[in-house]
């Protein structure tokens, strides 16, 4: 069964959960995992790939906006196709992707912000209301 994080951002800077969901990406793809972002629309994924050139001094995380068919590319970023072949899914979109329970993880990036919150507790309660185990990460500001 899909394993469900949901990360709290309890301080934000400007586009804190893209920062946030950068870093999980990282990580992910750290251990030789490919990852997909779902994001709201074309604008967000755009915002989100010019941050992943830019989200850490010396740092740089292969990514390609589409479906991520792509082998080579480990992030994938869209917000309208199912993605191809990837293990974690990052979402940063208002609702549940139907195609979220084709990975093994996937990770709720949710801040501070009221709108951002209530859309969160939202998806909580669908995950919840199927079964799926949640673990719920507060992360209190990001570090360098």
């Amino acid at each position: 069964m899909t394993r469900v994080d949901f990360y709290i951002l309890e301080r934000h800077p400007d586009h804190g959960r893209e920062l946030l969901a950068c870093r999980i990406a990282e990580k992910a793809v750290g251990r030789g995992l490919r990852v997909h972002v779902h994001v709201d629309d074309a604008a967000q994924g755009e915002r989100l790939d010019q941050l992943m050139w830019t989200f850490r001094d010396g740092s740089f995380l292969p990514h390609a906006i589409g479906d991520g068919s792509e082998a080579e590319t480990p992030v994938s970023i869209h917000h309208a196709v199912e993605p191809v072949g990837h293990e974690v899914l990052i979402n940063l979109a208002r609702e549940v992707p139907v195609f979220f329970s084709r990975f093994e993880r996937v990770a709720e990036v949710i801040d501070s912000q009221p709108d951002t919150r209530e859309a969160g507790r939202e998806r909580f309660r669908f995950y919840r209301e199927r079964g799926y185990a949640l673990e719920t990460h507060r992360i209190e500001a990001l570090g360098p």
